[in-house]
């Protein structure tokens, strides 16, 4: 009896024993747990609960000179769908049957797509509208989760669509301003963390906590959305009456390098972008920036201004015009109409646009002189507009080996060398505006949450006297309101300019063209009518200049009635 006694003493105390081993090891590791490791365990439960979301900041709007918006952020919802809550295909079927029609896809397609989706949540639908999710909200179809996001709305349609841009589906600018801006427009995005359900829901009156996002700041483009629109609608018919491949209207104010309407073809419309398309990938650029081009006869008007400039010619210096020039190293060149003038003024050169004079006066001028000035009217650097794909003109100098005589000939009338529209108006406007090169540029202000930043002309360089502008005003003037029936006259109306018409060796393809400014000799703007490849006729004086004749009259009147002011100048008789 002692002994069973002595046994069941021992079997207890060992009982007792293991009992506060156990409490003891419980108790270590409590401690362990609450109180050394906590802030570890801590986080890897906040790790479970909480879920970390990138909020951006609302989009800043795209505005014209005038305050209309271009492109604003409107809110939207991405869609998702939870592949595991659909493992009841009734429910799942239900889901899809709702969730389909408000997305414009098949209900089959989404069910199909959702259930083979194994990496999470699947994305049903990128940036629908307020409308659409606010439905899915009171519809509640299971397993669908809405994230709010926002996307671009365009007021004015598919106005100026290459010069605004668009963004990609991480709303990073890729093409236009939106991308030249991305910075001053997409503002600051914000980490926001909320607790979430085993569904990974937000939990109602969970915590949440984070910093909030800075809007993006507002861009005020130099675009008038009324002339913008006015050159849009205009380049579009006379494309399709001349049967062209595409063309370009540029219009600025030649006083500031402020550009106040431009737009090319082809390109895209923003309410057709396909960021897929191959095709579509080669009308993203704007080609008045981007695309370089030999100028034609335009150029003949820099000739002139070179040679003025020097003091080697004035207006009613002569020459004699036998209709052809013999130029060591090449063809003997003619001009354009194979026509011999005789004894010819620098201002009849102008007006009958002869080639030969261009070539009289690029050798009286030299190889040195000749493209030193090149290089002050800008041709032989980027533009900088603010645009991605600002180049460089394209110019062979007599400093390059593969250099010959004949390139200055041709060079003297724009053959042999190339560059964009932009170039070639912004040169032009130094020969109207006094004698300046001005930086050409499409943004007037940035406003964002650190106040408001204004962009004013800048001035690159003199390019030529004061006295050989004046002289430029009136010799261009010449070239139109002297030549009976002119293409780009304007009743009423004093207007100045040049035509250009660009061949191609061995080719079909030809470039019709005029640069012109109204009023003279104050011109309130100039503008660049570039047509590609027009069937009806190659001349620029036919196709190009009654472009100018008819839009010079509207935007004349528009800017009159912005300012307050007179726009229109008679000419004299």
């Amino acid at each position: 009896m002692a002994q069973r006694n002595r046994r069941l003493t021992w079997r207890l105390a060992l009982l007792m024993f293991a009992m506060f081993v156990g409490t003891g090891g419980i108790v270590v590791r409590l401690v362990q747990v609450q109180i050394i490791d906590h802030e570890y365990y801590a986080a890897q439960a906040d790790a479970e609960h909480l879920h970390r979301t990138v909020v951006r900041a609302t989009r800043g709007a795209i505005l014209d000179r005038n305050g209309f918006p271009l492109a604003t952020t409107v809110g939207a919802f991405d869609v998702y769908i939870d592949p595991r809550s659909w493992s009841d295909i009734s429910v799942a079927r239900r889901s899809a049957d709702t969730l389909g029609p408000l997305l414009g896809r098949s209900p089959d397609e989404l069910l199909a797509e959702a259930l083979q989706f194994e990496a999470g949540d699947y994305l049903a639908a990128r940036s629908v509208s307020s409308q659409v999710g606010l439905q899915l909200f009171e519809l509640a179809p299971t397993g669908v989760r809405l994230v709010k996001t926002s996307k671009r709305s365009y007021p004015e349609g598919d106005l100026a669509s290459s010069l605004l841009g668009f963004m990609g589906r991480d709303q990073v600018g890729l093409a236009g301003v939106e991308a030249a801006f991305d910075l001053e427009l997409g503002g600051v995005a914000a980490e926001i963390y909320f607790e979430r359900d085993g569904l990974g829901n937000p939990i109602p009156f969970g915590r949440s906590f984070g910093e909030e996002p800075i809007a993006g700041g507002d861009i005020h483009l130099t675009i008038d959305r009324y002339l913008q629109r006015l050159i849009e609608n205009k380049l579009n018919q006379e494309i399709e009456r001349h049967g062209a491949t595409g063309g370009t209207i540029i219009v600025m104010d030649p006083d500031t390098g402020e550009v106040l309407a431009m737009t090319s073809q082809p390109s895209f419309r923003l309410s057709q972008l396909d960021l897929e398309s191959e095709d579509q990938a080669e009308l993203f650029r704007p080609r008045a920036v981007t695309d370089v081009y030999p100028p034609g006869s335009v150029m003949k008007t820099l000739t002139m201004a070179t040679a003025i400039d020097l003091g080697l010619v004035g207006p009613g210096t002569t020459y004699l015009d036998s209709g052809v020039a013999e130029v060591e190293g090449g063809e003997p060149i003619r001009n354009w109409d194979f026509s011999a003038h005789g004894m010819t003024t620098m201002t009849e050169l102008l007006q009958f646009s002869l080639n030969t004079g261009a070539v009289w006066l690029a050798r009286f001028i030299g190889a040195n002189q000749f493209y030193d000035y090149i290089g002050r009217f800008g041709f032989e650097d980027r533009t900088r507009i603010g645009l991605g794909g600002d180049p460089e003109g394209i110019v062979r100098t007599h400093e390059d080996d593969d250099w010959y005589p004949i390139d200055l000939a041709t060079n003297s009338f724009g053959q042999g060398i190339s560059v964009t529209p932009l170039h070639m108006i912004t040169a032009v406007s130094s020969l109207v505006n006094g004698g300046l090169l001005m930086q050409p540029y499409i943004v007037r202000e940035v406003a964002d949450a650190d106040g408001v930043r204004t962009f004013d002309p800048v001035v690159v360089r003199r390019v030529i006297s004061e006295e050989t502008s004046r002289t430029m005003v009136q010799m261009m003037n010449a070239v139109v309101d002297g030549m009976p029936t002119h293409g780009a006259q304007v009743a009423g109306l004093s207007v100045g300019g040049k035509t250009g018409t660009t061949t191609f060796p061995n080719s079909n393809a030809t470039i019709a063209s005029f640069v012109g400014f109204a009023p003279a000799p104050d011109p309130q703007f100039i503008m660049l009518v570039k047509i590609d490849s027009p069937q009806t006729s190659p001349l620029g004086g036919v196709v190009a200049a009654p472009i100018f004749k008819d839009l010079a009259p509207q935007i004349i009147a528009y800017l009159g009635a912005q300012s307050g002011t007179l726009a229109f100048v008679e000419r004299e008789p």
